[in-house]
């Protein structure tokens, strides 16, 4: 397919430059983390690869007809919709064993069924995490996928994700080094 790329992609919002010439070959198949302390420019890069941001300079190169699937720091559900809707609305029709096999697999066993504004944070967190690694994507970009999420959880969906994600190109930014070590094979710090 190719590999994503960045291109001397400069960003600023009035004065305050947040991207200064970041060039980067996203490694296709493999798990980049994009690490720094929040405010750096991190959902910006994320925003700018994904085509829902233009740069001020640069230019980014997606492989022709790519998928792509995202988990964006909000959760962005359907809050009237069940959270199994809220999956098939991107996967399309998943057969009910196996959507409820995934749902345990993050220990929402019992939520399939459930509107999301009944969830918790938590909880619409991992459906939002769900509705993307179930979804058909070449390029996967999550941005701080696993805020909100106590540790024992994270540590349950941090194996849940790395096993879902072997293999694709995954982009994804935080700023916990663990994560980082966990799940990527290399590290951008911005």
């Amino acid at each position: 397919m190719g590999a994503l790329k960045a291109e001397n992609i400069r960003k600023q919002f009035g004065e305050n430059v947040v991207l200064d010439n970041f060039s980067h070959e996203f490694k296709e198949g493999g798990v980049t983390a994009v690490l720094g302390k929040s405010g750096c420019g991190k959902s910006t890069l994320l925003n700018i690869l994904m085509g829902l941001q233009k740069p001020d300079g640069g230019s980014v190169i997606l492989p022709e007809n790519a998928k792509i699937a995202a988990v964006f720091q909000e959760n962005r559900l359907c809050e009237n919709l069940t959270a199994s809707a809220n999956i098939r609305l991107v996967t399309g029709k998943i057969p009910r064993e196996t959507l409820s096999k995934e749902f345990g697999a993050v220990g929402l066993s019992g939520a399939e069924n459930k509107p999301a504004r009944t969830l918790s944070g938590g909880m619409k967190r991992r459906v939002a995490l769900l509705r993307a690694v179930l979804s058909e994507y070449d390029i996967l970009f999550l941005d701080e996928p696993f805020k909100g999420l106590d540790s024992e959880t994270k540590d349950e969906v941090l194996h849940y994700v790395k096993e879902k994600i072997r293999g694709k190109t995954v982009v994804f930014v935080t700023h916990d080094e663990g994560e980082c070590k966990f799940l990527a094979d290399e590290v951008v710090r911005l």
